[in-house]
């Protein structure tokens, strides 16, 4: 039997307990196998209470104080997508556990509760109100802040959120979206919703690529909340149809490229470093590359055929003035030391390479000391090719 008068938003992805007749007993063993792995260390530092038929009575229905409860199956995969908002909602919560309970029934194995409580379909929420043994159905939006919103009204109990870092993640909205794109910037945005499992196993990942991308001040790295009243619109103007959905707009662009690579760090930085001329790393850093311009570089190879160190100095020196890179004016400045000092390059890469060990460097001056750096390794491969020779 599935469930027929439910929130739109809970009943598009809500398992049924009919549904679970499909999975083989093998599969099913092999998903309680895992969880029983992952519970062995998980329960211990769990806000969460677990609730069986020995505790449930005396926790739920007998100690006066109210209570949510999930009634969940551990091959549920909507339930472990509830899972870490869940736990998150019990530890801002967890303040007040002498005024509230947060608990969770393993409906899968304790299948006398479930059908004790009419449940269904998986997972199920419940709000007992300490006073009476009949529940009232959960049926809101399986958020943090509509979970959080619905224990509030009924306590009266503010959640203790703790203060979590900015984001480094824009948010954007329908006005936003007009005022980023198309601008300066390359901008890569995720259309999500608020109650897409995908969306929420992306978000983290997606937030530490903006930290990646953070000293790049021509990227963008944003979100929009494809259901929020104030952004669907925007959503439903770039034809989003699933979630996470995910689009580069190039700068001074208004035609999106649609990113369908896979959804891990190295993957998205990769494209991005194609698409924006950029030379990130997973963490943050630079690689090889950044710094080198492709130009003087070719000019700067001639020195390991054995070309004339003047002419060569010259030759860069020209073709700088029409460059608008910012190390264009490096590669000049390199040749200018090297006529003074053959060994210019290998010293100041040293010393260079000592102040980087040092750390706690602002990002914007190490990325400047890697890319002189890159630079300065490129004379040294050169100079010592033209020795070999």
């Amino acid at each position: 039997m599935r469930f027929a008068n439910l929130n739109p938003q809970l009943s598009c992805y809500h398992t049924t307990v009919s549904d679970s007749i499909a999975v083989t007993s093998m599969a099913r063993f092999g998903y309680l196998w895992l969880l029983t792995l992952a519970v062995l260390g998980a329960h211990a530092s769990s806000s969460v209470l677990d609730l069986v038929p020995d505790n449930f009575d005396a926790v739920v229905i007998k100690s006066g104080k109210p209570a949510l409860v999930e009634f969940f199956a551990p091959w549920c995969g909507h339930c472990k997508s509830l899972a870490p908002v869940y736990e998150e909602l019990a530890q801002n919560f967890g303040f007040a556990s002498d005024k509230l309970v947060i608990g969770k029934v393993d409906a899968d194995e304790h299948k006398e509760l479930g059908r004790k409580f009419g449940v269904q379909g998986f997972p199920t929420l419940k709000w007992f109100d300490g006073k009476s043994e009949t529940p009232e159905a959960y049926e809101r939006g399986r958020d943090l802040e509509s979970l959080s919103s619905f224990l509030t009204e009924k306590t009266g109990i503010k959640p203790k959120v703790k203060r979590a870092a900015p984001s480094a993640v824009e948010m954007l909205n329908d006005q936003t979206f007009k005022e980023h794109i198309g601008g300066d910037k390359d901008v890569l945005v995720a259309f999500t919703a608020p109650w897409c499992g995908h969306c929420k196993s992306l978000a983290p990942i997606w937030e530490t690529v903006a930290e990646d991308f953070a000293a790049e001040p021509h990227i963008v790295i944003a979100k929009v909340d494809a259901e929020a009243e104030n952004s669907k619109s925007t959503a439903q103007d770039q034809g989003v149809k699933s979630y996470p959905t995910i689009k580069y707009f190039p700068r001074g662009s208004t035609i999106p490229e649609s990113y369908g690579g896979a959804r891990s760090e190295k993957d998205i930085l990769e494209f991005m470093n194609e698409k924006a001329g950029t030379h990130r790393v997973a963490g943050g850093g630079l690689d090889a590359q950044a710094g080198i311009v492709p130009s003087l570089d070719a000019i700067v190879g001639k020195m390991s055929a054995g070309g004339n160190l003047p002419l060569i100095s010259e030759e860069v020196t020209k073709t700088a003035v029409g460059l608008k890179d910012k190390y264009a004016e490096y590669y000049v400045k390199v040749f200018e030391k090297l006529g003074r000092s053959q060994g210019y390059a290998q010293k100041e890469l040293t010393r260079l390479e000592g102040i980087i060990r040092k750390q706690g460097l602002a990002p914007q001056k190490l990325d400047d000391l890697v890319s002189r750096s890159n630079i300065l390794r490129t004379f040294i491969a050169k100079a010592e090719r033209k020795e070999e020779l």
